[in-house]
């Protein structure tokens, strides 16, 4: 029996487009394609995605939107001007509704076979398209995202075609269920179990549902804002390196790996704790440095404001190998780690970079701490003397490839080593960065970049607002916190741009804010969604 019928086949390349001052690469705009049109297993012949890492490819080859959703937002928006493609579909529907259709069904259209993968991923630029900055939060509150298929069997398509259901997706999670699953609050922990065990969703859905998971065990921050902690030792471990271990009342258990952050004169910095379990962290001497120059004059007994640690670079609860691999300072998050192995039964492997042995600060404690492992594994390169540490050493070293990778160092190391990991088959690949997140700014033509810095023109007149990690305190101008952040260069991380996504999350460490509009779904405690806020105090942002 029929399940719907096919009314327009839909395909347009990119092209470049003009919004709020910026050039968007962008497939969105697609057009009616008269008679058959062949869909291979990355694409419909004459389509393409600006933002491949977002759209098309295998896992999402071809969009599905429903015709009776058209009547829905024409009736929302008051409007009767839409036309084949207005949602950026590559195929226009008679059924196929989101509440019915499942993950795992498969369809036979023409002479193709697909299967469905994943709904929509809410982006700005479907209300880009259609001039309705909100559609893409109202996608997700109407329950009409449309969802993305993988091709089975190549084949021709043409409007007019019926379509077949061939299989039902085991699990009978439909697609509005879980686009809900995301996006919206109130989620249900057994489907989320349920999505994880459905073959067909895609690997980015099933990751994102995976750390849901993982946050309903995740602990809060330990306290709100910043609280006085006092220094209790500091020892010098190299001439450019120095620890201060603190001390306070009833202070919690910290995560090995997690950071604090200081709110210190004219700076607020973040350091990793470097100890398991305790409150140390271990600095490293920067020319120039503001942040590492007051820390180094602290004596016993010195008062720093602190914010709870934060951070979910952590071990996971597991009994397979490890693989600590870091350059650098970047050693620290991964020496608390190597602390908290202590007595276990694990194989460790320790893989540390440096530049010269004098650099290699903490050089003696890691090797005391593997000394004590029945099963450790002790590497150490230093560039001076053995050159970079390169995917060709790592293969020598025969690392097992069920480990569990947790690397840190400098954003070009980190890059490297994943890379190098991954076509060594480790795919358990964990990373910390010091420093801002990279940008993540989808669809966005490359512009020269500039390093954080005041907004140009007239200085706002609102709350301060401190970017710890990029090191800019600056008065509230109008807007939200994002666009803020743009105008200053501060890397930032978005995609709806409506309170939707979540992927402009970052840690509130202090302050309050309010939101406009209101995100379908709040953000954890102790974070804020930067699309759709407003400092109402002064704010320190952890980016």
């Amino acid at each position: 029996m029929s399940s719907g019928t096919v009314q327009s086949v839909n395909v347009g390349l990119p092209k470049n487009v003009e919004w709020n001052g910026r050039t968007v690469y962008t497939g969105v705009w697609k057009q009616p394609v008269e008679g058959p049109v062949t869909v291979r297993r990355l694409n419909l012949d004459g389509d393409g995605q600006g933002d491949t890492a977002g759209h098309g490819g295998e896992q999402r080859a071809v969009f599905v939107y429903q015709i009776a959703s058209y009547r829905h937002w024409e009736q929302h928006f008051g409007r009767d001007d839409f036309v084949y493609g207005q949602f950026g579909e590559n195929l226009t529907v008679d059924g196929l509704p989101d509440d019915e259709v499942c993950i795992g069904d498969r369809y036979r259209i023409g002479t193709t076979e697909l299967e469905v993968t994943q709904p929509r991923v809410t982006c700005y630029r479907v209300g880009l398209r259609m001039g309705e900055p909100e559609l893409p939060s109202l996608l997700v509150s109407h329950h009409r995202p449309g969802f993305y298929c993988r091709v089975i069997t190549e084949g021709e398509i043409t409007a007019g075609d019926s379509i077949l259901k061939t299989a039902t997706g085991p699990g009978a999670l439909s697609v509005s269920d879980t686009d809900a699953l995301l996006y919206l609050p109130g989620r249900d922990v057994e489907k989320l179990r349920t999505a994880v065990r459905i073959p067909a969703l895609s690997p980015g859905w099933q990751g994102s549902f995976r750390d849901l998971l993982k946050e309903e065990v995740t602990p809060k921050p330990a306290w709100d804002g910043f609280r006085e902690l006092r220094v209790e030792e500091v020892v010098p471990e190299s001439d450019s390196v120095f620890s201060i271990r603190l001390a306070g009342d009833e202070l919690p258990p910290a995560m090995a790996g997690q950071y604090l952050t200081f709110k210190l004169p004219g700076a607020v910095r973040s350091y990793s704790l470097s100890t398991s379990p305790g409150y140390r962290v271990s600095v490293k001497q920067e020319p120039h440095g503001v942040g590492s120059a007051y820390m180094s004059q602290l004596q016993p007994g010195s008062v720093l404001e602190v914010a709870a640690p934060r951070g979910d670079f952590v071990l996971d609860e597991d009994t397979g190998p490890v693989l600590l691999l870091s350059a650098g300072i970047g050693v620290t998050p991964v020496l608390a780690m190597l602390h908290s192995l202590k007595g276990t039964s694990r194989e460790v492997w320790w893989v540390h970079a440096a530049r010269t042995p004098a650099d290699d600060a903490l050089a003696a404690e890691a090797h005391a701490l593997l000394a004590q492992l029945p099963h450790a594994h002790e590497h150490v390169y230093y560039s001076s003397t053995d050159g970079r540490l390169t995917k060709e050493r790592l293969l020598e070293l025969g690392l097992p490839t069920d480990a569990t990778a947790y690397v840190c160092g400098p954003q070009s190391f980190m890059t490297d080593m994943q890379g190098a990991l991954n076509s060594l088959g480790i795919s358990r690949v964990r990373t910390e960065l010091f420093g801002a997140l990279a940008s993540m700014n989808p669809g966005v033509v490359s512009e020269p970049t500039r390093p954080p810095h005041q907004p140009d023109g007239a200085p706002g007149t609102g709350p301060l607002v401190t970017f710890a990690r990029s090191g800019i305190s600056t008065a509230m101008r109008e807007g939200t916190l994002l666009e803020l952040a743009e105008a200053c260069d501060v890397p930032t991380r978005w995609s709806c741009r409506t309170g939707v996504c979540h992927n402009c999350v970052t840690p509130l460490l202090a302050g309050e804010l309010s939101y406009s509009p209101t995100p379908l779904e709040p953000p954890p405690d102790g974070q804020v969604l930067l699309c759709c806020s407003r400092p109402t105090t002064d704010l320190v942002l952890d980016m």
